[in-house]
Parts: C-alpha cells; sequence; structure tokens
C-alpha cells in the first residue's frame, strides 16, 4: 500500500518558506487532478528560478511577483505541458523577462487527452529545450538539473536541486495520489523505468507540484512501483477471468476511486496493456486501444 502524504498547511496566494532555498506558492484551482492546486515553486534568493508557474489565473501571477519583490527571476522552468503547469510561464516571462525552459509537447500528445479539469497546453513551445535532460542551471547559492523522466508524458521533466539533494517531481510522483498515465503520450514502459532512474538517485524529499513534500523518499517509490505492479497483476487476472474489454475492468479495478477520475483510470489500464502487448504477455488483434479485445497468452 502506498504512504501517501497529504496533510499539507498553506494559504492561497501565500508565500512559504517550506526549505533554506525554496518557497512555494499555490494556485487556487483544486480538483481531483489538482488535489488542493498547483505549488509554484520558487529556488533560491535574488536571483531565482520558478517552477511549474501552474495555470493561468492573474491572481496567481500577481502572488508570484508579490513573492519575489526585487528579485531577478532567471529561469521559469516547466515540467510538462498540462494546463495546471505551464499557461503561466507566457505571461511570467512578459513581466520579468525570463527564458521557459522545458521540453516541447508531443506530436501525439492529443491523441492522449483526458477530459479533465486540468486540460492540456498544446501550444507549450520552451524558448530553452531540455528535452533528453543532462542539463545544469545554476544560480547564486542553487544548482538545478534537468532530468527526462517521461511516462506521465513524453516531455516530462524533473528539476533535481543539488543543494538540498531534493527532487522537484511534478506529476511524476506526487504524495497525495498516483500518477495518470495517458497513451500514446503517457507510456508505461518509460514511466516504470522512470520511477526506477529516480528511485536509484536516493534523493531525500520530493517536491511534487501537487501536495505536500515526499520526505521518506525511497520506500515511497518502491510502493509507486509495487503499486502498479499490483494492477498489472490485477489486470492479468482479470483478462483471466474472461473481462477483455478495458471499460468491464475499470469499475471493479477502481471501484475505490472517485468515478470522475475513471476515464482516466481507463488510459492507465490502456497504458498496462501496450506495455504487457510489447512483453508479450497479453495479445489483440491490431493495435492496442481503449476498445480493443486483449486475451493472455500462454
Amino acid at each position: 500500500m502506498i504512504p501517501y502524504v497529504r496533510e499539507i498547511k498553506f494559504d492561497y496566494g501565500a508565500c512559504d518558506q517550506v526549505s533554506p532555498l525554496i518557497r512555494r506558492v499555490v494556485a487556487n484551482n483544486p480538483g481531483p487532478f489538482t488535489y488542493l492546486g498547483t505549488g509554484t515553486y520558487i529556488v533560491g534568493r535574488g536571483e531565482v528560478a520558478v517552477i511549474d508557474p501552474g495555470p493561468d489565473l492573474p491572481e496567481h501571477l500577481d502572488a508570484i511577483l508579490a513573492a519575489i519583490p526585487g528579485e531577478r527571476v532567471s529561469h521559469i522552468l516547466v515540467t510538462h505541458h498540462h494546463s495546471d503547469h505551464s499557461p503561466l510561464a507566457g505571461p511570467l516571462k512578459a513581466k520579468t523577462g525570463a527564458p521557459i525552459h522545458g521540453c516541447a509537447v508531443g506530436a501525439r500528445a492529443a491523441e492522449s487527452m483526458v477530459v479533465t479539469e486540468a486540460g492540456s497546453d498544446f501550444g507549450f513551445t520552451p524558448d530553452i529545450s531540455l528535452c533528453g535532460g543532462g542539463q545544469v542551471l545554476q544560480g547564486p547559492g542553487w544548482t538545478l538539473e534537468a532530468i527526462a523522466t517521461p511516462g506521465h508524458t513524453s516531455n516530462h521533466i524533473c528539476f533535481a536541486l543539488k543543494e538540498e539533494n531534493a527532487l522537484f517531481s511534478g506529476d511524476h510522483i506526487m504524495g497525495w495520489s498516483t500518477t495518470v498515465v495517458s497513451p500514446p503520450d503517457g507510456d508505461m514502459t518509460a514511466y516504470m523505468e522512470s520511477l526506477e532512474l529516480i528511485k536509484a538517485r536516493e534523493f531525500t524529499t520530493l517536491w511534487p507540484t501537487h501536495g505536500p513534500p515526499v520526505t521518506e523518499v525511497t520506500p515511497f517509490i518502491q510502493a509507486y512501483i509495487d503499486h502498479r505492479r499490483a494492477r498489472e497483476a490485477q489486470v492479468l487476472g482479470a483478462l483471466a477471468q474472461g473481462h477483455g474489454r478495458i471499460k468491464e475492468m475499470v469499475p471493479v479495478l477502481y471501484a475505490e476511486v472517485d468515478s470522475r477520475l475513471h476515464p482516466a483510470a481507463a488510459r492507465s489500464v490502456l497504458g498496462h496493456m501496450i506495455d504487457l502487448v510489447r512483453r508479450g504477455k497479453v495479445a489483440t488483434d491490431g493495435e492496442a486501444g481503449l476498445d480493443s479485445d486483449y486475451r493472455l497468452v500462454g
């Protein structure tokens, strides 16, 4: 079972110092996919990086700017293109002149769309590309490394803060919930590989864009991995019982989940199916899709 962490104290629009180098401002956009809202992070003092500016809400832009009077924004960093993360990057750039760093939207992103309150910012195009990861971004007293973590989306980037051995994990790993993996832009195979990559880095703290930090990092990520493998086993079990379609499985496998999330859950099951087909455990006729008939191999 995943040891979720969900308690967080904040006021919308207020700036909280959450670590020696990190401040956080939470946008007032709560929902089933955003939890209590988007947490925008400000790294450093004097010359700062802003991570995941968030949704295009004028009051949130005002709150970010009010948090950094007399300071210069040198970098605007975006983990991925969903509308609760990237749209405010443009208005923040217009106010500060800082370049936007991230990875452009994948060609098939629109095909992965789940009807959510968050939506997607399909026009997201950074000034400086971080696709592939490995880039190092610096300011006075802080060093950030871009780490490519495809899975939730093909363009998802996490940011490691060297001085605190911390990771801004975007939607890749969240303390309050699991992550939606919606094909074809989302990829379960890549997601599992990205989880292992982050686990191997042994970070002290994870700062997701939604919710509180994760401080018991290694066991938490292992629980994330175990949960996905358990879900895979449930999918295989459903197939063994003769349920060959995703729409038959979701109400059973996700009975404890808010029904508003079932369309997203169906996309995650599709992610598992595509992964299982790749690995030769499941077969289907034609391309794997939401309405395909699946069967066990062997």
